[in-house]
Order: structure tokens, then sequence, then C-alpha cells
């Protein structure tokens, strides 16, 4: 193998790991986003269980001051009635508090089921609160753990980006910039092997010419099809595809 095909191995194996770290510290930001996110939802599904129970709480006592006006007007319209001497007042007087007792019937009827609403309601509000509690701890940890996650990704790397320019200068400025070329169109895999007579970055058949000289190894050699530097190892089988 060329040597100038050796260190661009080398330069490429260091290209692949400092984005792969870079990709993964690029997900950092995202995963934190989400684990608060996780966090929120799970107080705001509290805080609206509580509001919950806080409106049925609130409308439980309106019934009850409800229930206890209508109780202070049947004995207000029972003094009246013995108090008056007519028969028509009397009975209308009557009518109001048969009207009272009907209205607080139909009053502690909904207030019973106010009071099943208000169980279910602490039933919930007690279970999202566990919840909350739960989610804010796993966070919590998570949160830790990914921090620790970060710090590791940052030393790697800095080590990796360390020598990185010296891993460059060591490859003949032309090929160097060939390579960077080819790098940015291609992405991460721009140095290929050929196997069976195909490329390793575009699987294209190539020429038998073009298989021979990357055979030789005296010169670098591009794929005709997707413009990748080729090499050929010993390992590798140059057999033609059928």
């Amino acid at each position: 193998m060329l040597e100038v095909i050796e260190k661009l191995l080398i330069l490429q194996d260091r290209d692949r790991k400092i984005v792969r770290v870079q990709t993964e510290l690029a997900s950092i930001g995202p995963e934190r986003a989400a684990l608060e996110g996780r966090n929120h939802s799970a107080q705001v599904a509290l805080e609206a269980a509580k509001r919950n129970t806080n409106q049925i709480e609130s409308a439980r006592k309106e019934l009850e001051l409800e229930v206890d006006a209508k109780k202070l007007l049947i004995e207000k319209y029972s003094i009246q009635q013995f108090q008056t001497k007519k028969n028509d007042e009397y009975r209308a007087l009557g009518h109001e508090i048969d009207g009272c007792k009907e209205a607080i019937s139909k009053l502690e009827d909904r207030q019973l089921e106010l009071m099943e609403q208000a169980d279910e309601a602490h039933a919930k509000a007690l279970s999202a609160g566990k919840s909350a509690k739960e989610a804010a701890k796993l966070v919590d940890s998570q949160k830790v753990a990914l921090g620790e996650r970060e710090e590791t990704l940052k030393k790697q790397l800095a080590e990796f980006e360390s020598n990185y320019q010296e891993l460059a200068a060591a490859v003949e400025e032309t090929v160097l910039t060939r390579y960077q070329r080819i790098r940015k169109q291609k992405g991460e895999t721009s140095v290929v092997g050929v196997e069976r007579c195909v490329c390793g970055g575009c699987h294209m058949k190539l020429p038998a010419q073009v298989v021979l000289s990357c055979q030789q190894q005296q010169e670098i050699v591009c794929c005709p099809n997707c413009g990748r530097i080729l090499y050929y190892a010993r390992h590798m089988d140059l057999a033609v595809v059928d």
C-alpha cells in the first residue's frame, strides 16, 4: 500500500472519530431539553390535577352555602306561616317551603356527585404527585449522567483534535486538498478499498485498467464513477464480479 494512502487512512479514521464525537455532543442539548420537557410535563399534569381537585372542592362548598341559604328561607317562611292569618298567604308560603325543600334535595344529590368526583380527583392528584416526584428524580439522575457523558466526549474531542494538524501536514498538500474536497462532497468515506473489482464507496464495477493501477500501487487512483480515492490491500479479493 502506498505510504500516502496509509497516511490518508489514518487521517480518515481520525476525521470519522471527530465527526462521531461532534455528532454525539450535538445531541446532548436536545437530550437535555427532552429531559426538561418530561419533567415539565409531569409538573403540568400535577398542577392540572390539583386545580381540578380545588375546583371540585370549591363547587362543593358553594352547594353547601346554597343549601344553608335554602334552609334559612325555610325557617323564615315557617315563621311567616305561623304569623299569618290568611289562608292564601299560608298556602303560598307552604309552596315556597316545598320549593326550597325540593331545591335542597337536588343540591344534596349534586353534593354527593361532587363528593365522588372529589375522591376520584384526590386519588388522581396523589398519583400525579407520585409520578412528578419519580420523574424529577429520574430526570435529575439522567441529567447527571448526561453531564458526565458530555465531559467525557469533550475530552475525547480534545484528544482527537490535539494532533490533527500534524496528521494532516504529513500528507502531501495536493493529495490532502483532493481528499478534503472529496470528503466535503462524499462524507466520511473518501478513501475506499477495491474488492472484486468494485469500488468500496459507490459499489460500481471498476474498469480493468483502474483495478490494475490500484494493484500496482504506484500512484493515487480515483474511482471514475464517484471520484473517491481507491486503494488495494492484500486481503482484498480482485476477482471479477460475475
